[in-house]
């Protein structure tokens, strides 16, 4: 995530709790009320973000998770590209002779 992200996303969350106080008193509840709601739907807005956040970490479907895995993947795609044949066959072999020995 980028500077102007995080800050787009602080913005928009500042702009949300003002419209949700605003929204709150055209409804009908004083000042003080309509303060203490929209301060409670952000903190569960809040609590919401940090379960996914959690998840996401746990389950490893972070960004940085993603890069790594799809480098990874690039990088072994590209050696056994560059293999020639004797040495791809040489290592289909020594895995086919790994995994009879595993049974």
């Amino acid at each position: 995530m980028r500077r102007i992200d995080a800050i787009g996303i602080v913005l928009g969350v500042f702009v949300a709790g003002g419209l949700a106080y605003v929204v709150l008193q055209l409804v009908g509840l004083d000042s003080q009320n309509a303060g203490i709601w929209s301060q409670a739907l952000l903190v569960c807005g809040l609590i919401g973000w940090l379960f996914t956040y959690v998840f996401r970490a746990v389950n490893n479907k972070m960004t940085y998770h993603q890069q790594r895995d799809e480098y990874e993947q690039t990088y072994l795609q590209k050696r056994l590209d560059e293999l020639s044949p004797e040495e791809l066959e040489r290592l289909q072999a020594k895995i086919e002779q790994e995994q009879d020995s595993q049974l």
